[in-house]
This record gives C-alpha cells, structure tokens and sequence, in this order.
C-alpha cells in the first residue's frame, strides 16, 4: 500500500526532474540559437558562481555528510537541474510559517508534560546503561520517562487491530486517529462502524490521515463522507505541486488514542494489506503496541500538536485539559515506557539518534527489522563497530519488496556490514514492514520509524522506548520465532561483486538521500 502511495509521490517527483532537465536543454539552445551564444561564457560563470554559493551553504548546514555529498555533486555536476530539485525536495521542512505554527503549539502543550524525578532516579539505579537515551528523549524532544503501566505487543498487525477495535468499543470520551494512510475498504469499514456508533452515545472521534499517503486509496469525498458521520476530519499537507516547499515532509505517524488512558502506536496502517486481507507481497509481517497509564498523556499531547499545527486556517482547539486529565493506574508491573516523536521542523534527528545509542550501547546482541535499510554512514558505522566488538549484530529487511529499486538499494548495504561480521536475513514468506529495535534483553522499540533517509530526515515520525519491560523479551521472542522463517544471505554477500554492480549500487547510495 505504502508503495503504491510512494509510487504517484515518485511520479511527481519525475515530472519536475523532467522539467528541471527540459530547462537545461532550452537554455543550451537558447544560447546558441537566439544570438545568446556569445555570452555563453558569461552565462556559465555566474551559474557556476551561485552554484557555488549554495554548495557553500548546503556544505556548512547541520546535516549529515550523505546528504550533503548528494546535493553537492547534482548541484555541481548539473546546476540547473540540481538547484530546481534542492529547491523542491532539500528546502522542504524549512518554511518559517509552518515551523512557527508548531513552535506555537509546542509552547502551550509541552508543559503539560512534567518528567517525575524520581521516575528518573530510580532508572538510574536499576538500568544505568539507558539513563542517557532516555534523558536525551527529555532534552531533545520533550517526552518523559514514565513507568511501566502495561504495555502488550503485538507480533501481527491483526492481532493489534482486534485490540484496538475493543478498546475503541470501551470509549467512553473520545477517540483520536492519526495514520499515514487509509484505505477505505474492508479494515477500515470495520473501524467506521465502530467510530460511527461512538458519536452517536457522544463520544468525540477525529480522524486525521497523510494526503500523500492515502492518496491512491481515497479522495476528498472520503474526508466529506467522514463528516457527515460525525466524525471530525483534517487531511495532512494536502499535495499542492510547486506553491508547497512543505510536500516532501509527511505524516507517517500511526496512532490511535481512546480517552487519554489507552494508545495503540506501530508499523500498521489501516488498508488491508497490512492485516493480510489482500496479499500483493506474500504474508505482512508487521508489530504493535498498546500504552496504557500515563504514557499515554504524552501520546495525546503529540496527537493534540499535529492536529492543530497543520494548518493556519484550521478552528484550533481552545481547551486542553479535557484531553490531558490525570490518570491515575495501579502500577504492578516491572521497567519503564517513553513515547517520543521525530519531527523535521526542529532539526533534531531524534529517531536516528535513539536508534544509534541502543546501538553503542549493545553489549551481547543487537536485533534490528525493518522494512528499508538505507542508513549514513554514521549508523552503518556504529552498526559494524558493534559486530567488531562480538556483539551478535542480526538485521532482518524483506524477502519480497514493495518497492524494487529500494530493494536494490537495501541490499547495497549488505556488503559493508557483513564484511564487520554482521549477520543479514530476508524473511522469506513476503514482506517484512515492521520497525522493531532490541538489545541485550534490556531495551527495545516499536514505531513508525524506518531506518532509511525519509523517516530519519523527512518524514513526523513516532516511537516508544521500553527498558527493562517484560514487552522487551516479548520482542525478542518475536525475533526467535521470526528468524527461522528467514534466509540468511550473510555468506551471499562476502564474496566480492562485479564492477557493474559496484557501480550501480554506488548510483543508487549517491541517489539514497532523494529517495
């Protein structure tokens, strides 16, 4: 489903390259046709000049060196071509009026979210090896630490759906969505009827879904159908070519909130492919999780942010603590939960940088999945260093693709770290979507972000650490029973590779960043 919605985002992407290209080409002529020709050295000079220029500038930013190198080398090899696409896709996320609207937002919600310091001192003293990552949660993007008030997970995106259509049916106040994508079809008539029947006992119900995302799969009659039940609607960033430097930046995020006390975060969105009604790619394996206690107020917070920070000409909402309201459980299990968000505006690559610490901090294994491997350099380092140190470094990535010059591309990394001694699986039955992290039978996480540029970079991300949980051997039984389902393809990928391959692949990891 994902793939389908990339693919029309592909195709725009495509037909401004077209353009970028065409106007190359209609300058080269013009020069040459239209008496222009003789200040054809002129003309090359000063582009080549504030090419330069923007090199400069994109050179000093605060960003990782695999982008930097991508835009450097298209803005110098092709200036015209290269600045039009900086334009379009480099400068997305860095309009002021949107960064503003959340700045706003930021200002009134974050306080609502307090960190207990004796939530913190007791982490410190029980599992000392995570105080950093999750004191670098607080600092970064603002969540706290909270304990343990239940999580479950969820290995199978159906298993999680059930759960979350239960817990909808038990709500009492309201209900908040917010997915990439939605399909309106057998999954999500499903979760209609539910939310239908809520309003009418008068619970409050808000939908909130990814323009982009869904895209293949509804129109604005779907939003307009949607308010007609009741149901309170607003579409992410809605795709407007050219007039919107925000269109590259979307709402990947996948949440559902019932009455501030239970909140349901994962891979899974709600379109059937992901609850294996349809199977285009083989068996979806995805995972989930389900928050109860006062974790769950930080999820509402970032819900509550996006919902009204999308757009200026929106009614935002006046009051928040009807949706913010203490909520007191019997705490009786063991560890700590920290829910966090990753998003573009504020230049923080909060998602890259939880996953990189549980990497350097991994001492006797190191478990990755995910759908998309297309990393820095910065991780694929700190991957390999963890395998060179004898950690027991797995990564499994999808036996069937969705997408198959991203699946050239993921496997362009595998060299690298097998040759550090990490060890690669493909899960064979189909398509591997879930975004899971764990170590050493002390921390893992469980969200929407994919390790590849777009969910580190681009895309509103979210996720939840868990340390010390009973969730946390949950999840790597998960991977126990999921690996012997796997082709390793470790040894596939010692041998060298042929110098077309090399070259190809070299291609595309220059190209990874746009992707």
């Amino acid at each position: 489903m994902e793939s389908k919605a990339n693919i029309k985002n592909g195709m725009i992407r495509l037909v401004f390259t077209a353009v970028a290209v065409l106007l190359e080409v209609v300058l080269m002529l013009g020069m040459f046709l239209t008496g222009l020709g003789r200040y054809a050295e002129v003309i090359a000079v000063v582009s080549r000049i504030l090419a330069l220029l923007l090199v400069l500038g994109i050179y000093s930013q605060n960003k990782t060196a695999s982008i930097k190198m991508t835009w450097i080398t298209l803005i110098l090899a092709i200036p015209a071509f290269g600045v039009f696409l900086y334009i379009l896709i480099g400068l997305s996320g860095s309009t002021a009026k949107m960064r503003k609207r959340f700045e706003k937002m930021d200002a009134i919600l974050m306080p609502h979210l307090v960190q207990d310091a004796e939530i913190k001192d007791e982490l410190w003293e029980t599992v000392p090896s995570c105080f950093g990552i999750s004191r670098y949660i607080l600092e970064e993007s603002g969540y706290p630490l909270y304990r343990n008030e239940g999580v479950v997970y969820y290995s199978e995106a159906s298993e999680a759906l059930e759960a979350q259509k239960q817990a909808m049916r038990q709500a009492e106040s309201f209900i908040f969505m917010e997915y990439f994508a939605v399909e309106d079809a057998e999954s999500w008539m499903e979760i209609q009827d539910i939310l239908a029947d809520k309003v009418k006992q008068g619970v409050e119900v808000r939908v909130f879904y990814d323009d982009i995302g869904s895209s293949v799969f509804v129109n604005k009659d779907f939003a307009r159908k949607l308010e007609g039940l009741g149901i309170r609607c607003r579409i992410f960033n809605p795709m407007i070519p050219v007039f919107n430097l925000f269109l590259n930046n979307r709402d990947h995020r996948k949440m559902t909130i019932i009455d501030g006390k239970i909140g349901f975060t994962g891979g899974y969105n709600i379109a059937n492919e992901y609850f294996n009604v349809t199977s285009p790619y083989g068996h979806w394996k995805d995972a989930g999780v389900r928050l109860t206690g006062d974790v769950v107020r930080a999820m509402t917070v970032a819900y509550l942010e996006m919902w009204n920070a999308v757009r200026s000409d929106d009614s935002d909402d006046n009051q928040f603590a009807f949706y913010l309201s203490d909520n007191p459980v019997n705490n009786t299990k063991k560890g700590f939960v920290q829910f966090y968000t990753d998003n573009p505006m504020d230049k923080k690559p909060v998602g890259e940088d939880v996953y990189l610490s549980l990497i350097s901090q991994a001492k006797k294994y190191l478990y990755i999945m995910t759908p998309y491997l297309i990393i820095t350099d910065e991780m694929s380092r700190m991957i390999g260093l963890a395998a060179k140190r004898g950690v027991d470094v797995r990564i499994i990535t999808p036996g069937i693709p969705d997408k198959k010059i991203i699946y050239k591309l993921t496997r362009s990394y595998y060299a690298r770290l097998v040759f550090d001694g990490v060890r690669i699986y493909e899960y064979t039955p189909g398509f591997c979507h879930a975004k899971l992290c764990v170590t050493d039978d002390i921390a893992a996480t469980c969200g929407t972000i994919n390790m590849d540029y777009r969910s580190l970079y681009h895309h509103f991300e979210d996720g939840c650490l868990m340390i010390g949980c009973d969730t946390v051997a949950a999840i790597k039984s998960d991977f126990d029973q999921t690996l012997p389902v796997c082709r390793e393809v470790t040894d596939q990928y010692r041998s060298g590779r042929s110098a077309v391959l090399r070259f190809g692949q070299l291609v595309l990891r220059l190209l990874a960043p746009l992707m």
